[in-house]
C-alpha cells in the first residue's frame, strides 16, 4: 500500500513538473510576443518592415539579464518561428542563446534580443542541434530605422540580423560568437513529445494556443504571401 502511495505520489509529481513547465514555455512565447510588438510598432525606430518581409525566421530572446547572460556567459531562452518562401509561419520552438562575446550597444539592465534569418542558409543552420552564430552564419547588427543604404548593405552581408533592446532604447546589438540551440527539453514538455528543431519550423508540428498572438503580430508586419499554398 505505502508502495503504491508512494508511486502516486512520484507520478503525480512529475505530471504537474511538466505540466508547470509547459506553462512556462508558454508564458515565454506570450513575452516573446508583447516584446516584438513593441518594437514593431516602433517604426521609426524599430526594425525595417522591408526587412522583417523578407525573413526566413523570427527569434525573440526577452528579458535576458546582463549581469547573469552578458557578463556571466550563462545563457537566455527565447523563442524562434521559421516560413519559406513567405509561406505561413511553423509552430515556436523554444531555443537557448549561450555564451560569447556579446557586446550591447546600449545601456545595462535587462535586455530583449531580437533577431531576424535572412536567407534559406542561415534558416538551414538554426535546424541544427547546435551553431555559433559569426562562425557558423554571417551575422551583423541590425540596422534600425528606415535607412535604405543600411538594409542593402544588411542583406547582402549578413544571414542574420540582430537587436537588442534595454531601458526602452533600441539598437542592433553583436551576437558574435553566441551558440544558439534547441532546448529539446521545454519543447518536448510544451508538444507532449520529442522532437527536433527542423520538424517544429517546418511545419510539421501543429502550434500551441499560445501562439495565436505571436502570429497575429508577424502577419501584421510580414503578411503571408497570398500565392503561398501551405499552411500551418
Amino acid at each position: 500500500m505505502k508502495y503504491f502511495a508512494s508511486l502516486m505520489l512520484l507520478l503525480t509529481t512529475a505530471t504537474l513538473s511538466s505540466a508547470a513547465s509547459a506553462n512556462e514555455s508558454e508564458k515565454r512565447i506570450r513575452e516573446s510576443t508583447g516584446v516584438l510588438r513593441e518594437i514593431l510598432e516602433a517604426k521609426d525606430k524599430g526594425v525595417p518592415e522591408d526587412l522583417l518581409e523578407k525573413a526566413q525566421c523570427v527569434g525573440v530572446v526577452p528579458n535576458l539579464k546582463r549581469a547573469g547572460f552578458i557578463i556571466g556567459a550563462k545563457y537566455g531562452k527565447g523563442v524562434v518561428v521559421c516560413r519559406e518562401n513567405g509561406r505561413a509561419w511553423s509552430a515556436p520552438s523554444t531555443i537557448r542563446i549561450e555564451g560569447g562575446s556579446i557586446v550591447l550597444q546600449i545601456g545595462a539592465g535587462e535586455t530583449d534580443v531580437v533577431f531576424i534569418v535572412m536567407n534559406k542558409r542561415g534558416m538551414d543552420k538554426l535546424m541544427e542541434d547546435k551553431f555559433t552564430i559569426g562562425a557558423d552564419v554571417s551575422a551583423m547588427a541590425g540596422p534600425v530605422g528606415r535607412s535604405a543604404e543600411a538594409r542593402t548593405d544588411a542583406m547582402l552581408h549578413a544571414e542574420i540580423l540582430s537587436y537588442s533592446r534595454s531601458r526602452g532604447v533600441f539598437a542592433g546589438v553583436s551576437l558574435e560568437g553566441a551558440t544558439l540551440r534547441p532546448d529539446n527539453e521545454d519543447n518536448q514538455k510544451l508538444y507532449g513529445r520529442e522532437m527536433s528543431q527542423r520538424e517544429i519550423l517546418t511545419g510539421k508540428v501543429s502550434p500551441p494556443p499560445a501562439a495565436e498572438q505571436l502570429y497575429a503580430v508577424l502577419n501584421q508586419y510580414a503578411p503571408v504571401k497570398k500565392d503561398a499554398s501551405a499552411t500551418r
